[in-house]
């Protein structure tokens, strides 16, 4: 839409056409005093959401402009003589036409400032004695039945009544009684809630080319603010043209309004917006707890747009880890919207996911099923077969997972992925997702080629719509080499990790730590084959990535130079086998505490090698410290891992030939292997257990 040149038309003089019949109430002798006064009638009914009766004042004032809109069309619009259905919204900021995407929750219902031209336009007889045409007195009557058809939302007449209102205002050879701008903006609002958003920014873009000529500076700052907004809403965010008119934005709402205006707070958690989908969650932080401070003092504790702002704030904490600050602000959002919004409502069902999804990474897995539940009742409710829905599904699954209940992991994922077929078109990467968490379910429960047809599902679905060699694809390709390794189909293994080691390669060059973790993969799969110095090369190279990119403390660092020890065992070169597992442990140490599972499993493997080597006195120190840490991390009073440890430490003990010790250490390790139920005859009395290689693939969680 382009900001023309007014043309040249000749203007006809205002003359007011007689019409034969005026509602009652509209008989004046003074046909421009009728227009005026149907026109106000018009604006007064509006605003009390009395539609029927304002449809019917700007119809007669059309008729005495001599104007025409389709009759049928603009009865329908007064049809029922009720405001919007949905409780949350209000005359002046209603968004409910809105289509929404609930996966990624656009709260467009609250205000991002998009609405900023919202206000019906009155007229009163000086505006009217000014004009010189009918045409300029028919853009105000049309303007205010665009109003009318958004509150309705009748976007199509919406935009044809603005768009008449525009062609007239470019036919004035004056200012028009109301601005392009304003209608520029109604016109881009209703693109942008249709989701039309290239379109809605060319809009925008043609409202700030008309402020040239204009020195309306907070109109100016109105549509920096939009066009913010819609940088933000695009599918691959422009974070940093979203932010360049924001900061315009707010400057000059600062320098009119001050810090404390209702605008200026909008603005504020819009930037704090931008700054959480950078990750930039301290300064998100400060702009949405100064928006939340404006906001409160301004509109009260109990509006939607303070809820708005606890949930940015409450998401922000969240992922910073603050779980008990998220879980606080996302009970303060409930108890402003329930009462507004009902129970059964949209926003209410994504709530109770979000505070199900601090007890569940709290491990308070009853009350975050429970939560989980509520959020599903409420969703299927609120929006009946809906994607929100089957996210909510895919969490539940999601938490069976963790608990080690596959069956009702499987059950959730299932019921998710049917949701996901019948909304979401067939090439959705949600459905990906889903897809590899059933997978992984029967990789877990050893059904191999199940696990294989499900990940080749996804698969499949990747490469149609993202190509061959996009990142995601080499992510499958990896599960299904990990599928390929676990049934000891090494060759089909080393294959398939090799290709995603080429895309990865392509994609993030050859420092990153995708391709770290693919060359950890082959290095593994070279060690099974049989290929020692391969595998070592590829454990070399990944070592190389990792430590350049995490440092020395990390656990994925510790990973590899525990593989690159076992590879020194089977070499037979114990020196060097020791010296890995010893930096195996330090790094451990330092990156995860001294107590983890992991220093407990490096700690076995180093005690065995101490036993090879005859080096009696170190092996029992390795048990006992690995004893020690059992003993402080069990939860349970018989737990056969000690026992298992007392074995080891009694056949070190039988080594040495002490043979009371030996008696003592193995009357407790049986002692408690009956205490928790397990089978005698794992404790043995006897030589060295080989050594085992650690299959150190992280296991695959769950992924939606």
């Amino acid at each position: 839409m382009q900001n023309d040149t007014p043309s040249m038309t000749t203007h006809v003089p205002l003359e007011v056409t007689p019409v034969e019949r005026l509602p009652a109430c509209g008989h004046f002798d003074d046909p421009i005093v009728s227009l005026s006064f149907l026109n106000n009638q018009g604006v007064y009914h509006l605003q009390k959401a009395e539609f029927k009766k304002a449809i019917g004042n700007f119809q007669h004032a059309l008729q005495l402009l001599g104007q025409r809109f389709d009759p049928v069309r603009i009865a329908a619009l007064g049809c029922q003589d009720d405001s919007c259905a949905d409780p949350a919204c209000d005359s002046k900021t209603c968004d409910c036409g809105v289509s929404r995407d609930s996966y990624i929750y656009q709260r467009r219902e609250y205000d991002e400032g998009m609405h900023h031209f919202c206000e019906p336009i009155q007229m009163d007889m000086e505006t009217l004695s000014s004009m010189s045409s009918n045409d300029e007195a028919a853009i105000v009557v049309f303007y205010n039945i665009g109003q009318l058809c958004l509150l309705r939302h009748k976007d199509e007449e919406a935009t044809e009544c603005f768009a008449r209102a525009l062609y007239l205002t470019r036919s004035c050879t004056r200012d028009s009684p109301v601005s392009p701008v304003a209608i520029l903006h109604n016109i881009g609002y209703i693109q942008y809630r249709n989701i039309e958003l290239e379109k809605a920014l060319s809009t925008f873009r043609d409202a700030l080319q008309a402020f040239r000529s204009t020195s309306h500076k907070l109109e100016y700052a109105a549509t920096l603010n939009c066009l913010g907004v819609l940088y933000f809403h695009l599918p691959k965010a422009d974070t940093n043209s979203a932010m360049e008119n924001y900061a315009n934005a707010l400057s000059i709402r600062r320098q009119f309004y001050g810090n404390d205006h209702k605008d200026v707070g909008t603005t504020l958690n819009n930037i704090g917006r931008v700054h959480y989908i950078k990750g930039e969650y301290d300064l998100a932080l400060v702009h949405y707890l100064e928006a939340l401070r404006i906001r409160r003092s301004l509109l009260g504790k109990n509006h939607l747009d303070v809820a708005a702002t606890l949930y940015n704030a409450g998401q922000t904490f969240h992922q910073k880890g603050d779980l008990s600050k998220a879980l606080k602000y996302y009970k303060e959002f409930m108890r402003i919207t329930v009462p507004k919004l009902g129970q059964n409502h949209r926003d209410v069902a994504i709530m109770l996911k979000c505070m199900a999804q601090i007890y569940h990474e709290q491990r308070e897995y009853d009350k975050a099923l429970t939560l989980y539940g509520e959020a599903l009742s409420v969703g299927r409710a609120a929006l009946g077969m809906h994607a929100e829905v089957a996210s909510t599904l895919n969490k539940m699954g999601n938490l069976f997972y963790e608990r080690g209940d596959f069956d009702a992991a499987l059950e959730k994922y299932q019921e998710g992925l049917s949701v996901e077929r019948a909304v979401l078109h067939s090439l959705h990467p949600n459905i990906t997702v889903t897809l590899t968490n059933i997978g992984q379910i029967h990789k877990q429960r050893g059904e191999y080629s199940e696990a294989l047809k499900l990940y080749k599902e996804a698969l499949d679905i990747q490469v149609k719509s993202l190509g061959e060699t996009h990142p995601s694809v080499a992510v499958t390709l990896s599960n299904m080499g990990l599928i390929h390794y676990q049934n000891k189909s090494y060759s089909k293994s080393l294959d398939i990790y090799q290709e995603a080691l080429r895309i990865r390669r392509d994609a993030f060059g050859e420092d990153h730590l995708d391709v770290a973790s693919s060359l950890n993969s082959i290095g593994l799969v070279l060690f099974k084959l049989g290929l020692h110095q391969m595998a070592m090369q590829s454990f070399l190279e990944s070592l190389r990535i990792r430590r350049s990119l995490l440092g020395d403390a990390h656990r994925d660092v510790a990973i590899i130079l525990y593989n690159i020890a076992t590879i020194h065992l089977e070499r037979g070169d114990e020196e060097e086998a020791m010296k890995c597992y010893k930096e195996t442990l330090r790094v451990e140490r330092a990156a995860l505490g001294p107590d983890h599972s992991d220093v407990v499993l490096t700690l076995q493997y180093t005690a065995q090698v101490h036993r090879q080597r005859g080096e009696l006195e170190e092996a029992l120190d390795c048990y006992n410290e690995v004893l020690r840490i059992q003993r402080k991390n069990s939860t349970e009073s018989a737990d056969a891992a000690i026992a298992r440890t007392l074995n080891n430490i009694a056949n070190v003990y039988l080594q040495q030939g002490s043979a009371k010790k030996v008696v003592d250490t193995m009357s407790e390790a049986t002692r408690i292997m009956k205490q928790a139920g397990e089978n005698l005859d794992e404790l043995r009395l006897t030589g060295f257990h080989k050594y085992g290689f650690a299959v150190l693939f992280p296991e695959n969680a769950a992924a939606a």
